[in-house]
């Protein structure tokens, strides 16, 4: 077992992730599951700083809710508008108003900064974010 070095590159973050992989099965306590905690730290701060994870756009981030909590987009009627509403909003032909993010944070409790992003079409359109108000 070699001893625990920072991750400076790809090739020691491969290194670690293996022996995370070795480690995961061992029980509570003993010096390998100590090893796992450590190991684990240092992958998770080298990924922050050489693999950050964008959030996601804030379409997709409704249609996860509503996927995950089994909805449909008529769930969405009275939180964005009529169904006619929720078609070009979730078909990035209009952009969510300021009311329409403070209802789905309410009833989803989706995170607002997530909700305030440029999508990718609205980012085309327009230099500057825009949220109707």
């Amino acid at each position: 077992m070699q001893p625990i070095k920072p991750i400076r590159n790809e090739a020691d973050y491969e290194l670690a992730l293996q022996e995370i992989d070795r480690c995961l099965d061992a029980s509570s306590g003993s010096p390998e599951r100590d090893r796992l905690e450590v190991l684990t730290v240092l992958v998770d701060d080298y990924e922050a700083k050489h693999h950050p994870i964008s959030p996601p756009e804030p379409i997709a981030a409704i249609e996860f809710v509503l996927e995950q909590r089994g909805l449909s987009r008529k769930d969405l009627e009275g939180v964005i508008g009529s169904s006619g509403r929720i078609s070009e909003v979730m078909n990035n032909q209009r952009s969510l108003t300021l009311a329409m993010i403070r209802k789905l944070v309410e009833k989803f409790d989706l995170p607002a900064d997530v909700l305030i992003r440029r999508t990718g079409s609205t980012a085309a359109q327009s230099s500057t974010a825009r949220v109707a108000v």
